[in-house]
This record gives C-alpha cells, structure tokens and sequence, in this order.
C-alpha cells in the first residue's frame, strides 16, 4: 500500500505521521514552492500541485498510490484535485481507496438540534456549498472508478498550537454568549486516529462524522482552559456586541450538535479525547 496525501496542512500533517508505519511510501504535495522545500528538508517525499497542472512525478505516484488522502479544499472552480488529476487518478491501477476530509458545514443550520449522517444537508456559506459540490463530485468519480470512498465531515479542527488555551496565552480569548449556541470540535489526534482505521478498514468506507461526543457552548471550552492555565476567566461578550469578521459571524449562524455514533459502530474507534476536557488537557 501507498499513500499519497494532496495538501499537508495540520490535518494531514498529524495523520501522515502516524501512517509511516502503515504505508511503506507517502508522497505529499503543497502549493508553494516554498513549503515543498521545506517539507524535503524534514524528511517528506514532497511535490508541487498548486491546483493548476500536474508534474510527471505527480502522476507517477497517483499511478502507485493504493491510498489518497483529499486535503486541499475546493474553490469556485470546484475541487482542485478532481480538476486536474480525475484523468491520472481514474487510469491509476494501484487506486484503492479515497479519502476526502470535508465539514459539518454541509449540514447548515438546525436550530440546536441533534444531526447525523442522515440528516437534510442544507449548506449556508458559499464554502460550505462548495465542499458538498465536491462531496458529490468524489461520489460520481468513485462510482465511475469503481473505488472506495470515505468522506469524512470535520467539526472544529483544534490542537497542539491552535486551541483555546494557545489563545489565553497570547491574550486573544474571547467568551462571545449567544444563548442556545452549540459547537462541535474534533482533536488533531483523533482526524489521524480515525484516517488510520479508516486506511486499513477492510469494509466500504462511506461518510463519517469526525467529531467529538460532547458539543458545547464556546464560552464553556474558554472557561475551562483559563482554570486548566490558573488564569483568570475572560469576561462575557454578548453576540451583538462582539467585532466578528464576516466569516466569524457566519459560525455563529449554524447552530447544531453533530453525533458520531457511525465512525465508532462501523469503523470501531475510540476516541483519544472524547470530549474538549480531554483535548485540553492533551493540548496543555
């Protein structure tokens, strides 16, 4: 088995690290040139795919590539991979198994109320819209290579670096109150513990909720890093009253608790941090 992951950003970063011992290759692509390098020099196998062409070193190892990782978000023009690669990936003998990272955002708002993998999907952010156009395009190439697919809908992505007590430290917390309001979130360690099942899941995959148990008001997870840190509770901030930038306040218009029951029946895994407690507590 080889793995090849299109975009190494935190996500993929954490489950890459833990499949060095599953796949006996990994290629890794990024958009600058930059960063490429900087991946050669930490030991990855890493080209360019800026969403525009493919290299022929591309499309060698799509052609070996048994697994792939779908990290690069889609834009207007749709999803990148699938734009230039569908012609290398759907002529790959070795292709096995996709696996596309989306969001919860698909969902749209429910009113508070609880959603699973059945639920209406009623997308309001134009990324959102964006990431079901290429859920659907993933499915059709999957049906028509006659590969397997897992789409797996991230929650609010945190961990070591980029959590509620990162911004306590740095003094940017904030505790913004809109009553009612739910979150979900999901650790990093948990997107490449369930990625790892799902790389050596011998059933069909399909699509998954990759979130954690416990949803919760924001202004808890904030609470609760300040007491972890010993550092003072930042003040209440009403919804109305705080300076959001658009896409912040776009957050805060989908209200819904997301379950996980699938990812644990079918693919049987256990979550690392159940709960935000546990992810702190990871984090600090």
């Amino acid at each position: 088995m080889n793995l090849l992951i299109l975009g190494l950003g935190y996500s993929a970063r954490a489950f890459a690290l833990e499949a060095r011992g599953l796949f006996p290759s990994i290629v890794v692509t990024a958009r600058s040139p930059e960063k490429v390098a900087r991946l050669r020099g930490e030991g990855w196998s890493a080209l360019p795919f800026d969403g525009e062409s493919a290299s022929p070193e591309l499309e060698t190892a799509i052609s070996g590539a048994s697994h792939v990782l779908v990290s690069a978000p889609p834009g207007e023009r749709g999803d990148p991979a699938l734009r230039v690669l569908r012609a290398a990936l759907a002529a790959s003998p070795a292709l096995k198994r996709v696996m596309y990272l989306s969001t919860i955002g698909v969902y749209g708002d429910h009113d508070g109320q609880w959603v699973d993998e059945e639920s209406p999907l009623q997308p309001v952010s134009p990324r959102a819209r964006q990431r079901l156009a290429a859920e659907e395009a993933w499915q059709a190439f999957a049906r028509q290579k006659a590969c397997d697919l897992g789409i797996f809908r991230l929650s609010g992505i945190y961990g070591p670096g980029r959590s509620a007590i990162d911004n306590l430290r740095a003094g940017t917390a904030r505790r913004i109150i809109k009553p009612g309001q739910m979150f979900n979130r999901i650790h990093v360690a948990d997107i490449a513990g369930a990625l790892v099942a799902a790389s050596h899941h011998e059933g069909p995959l399909g699509t998954f909720n990759l979130t954690d148990h416990e949803p919760a008001p924001p202004q808890d997870v904030v609470e609760f890093a300040a007491l972890l840190l010993g550092l003072p509770v930042p003040p209440d901030i009403p919804f109305e009253a705080a300076e959001l930038s658009e896409m912040g306040r776009s957050f805060y218009g989908e209200n819904k608790c997301v379950a996980n029951g699938l990812i644990r029946s079918t693919l049987r895994y256990r979550f690392r941090c159940p709960t935000y407690r546990e992810g702190l507590r990871a984090c600090l």
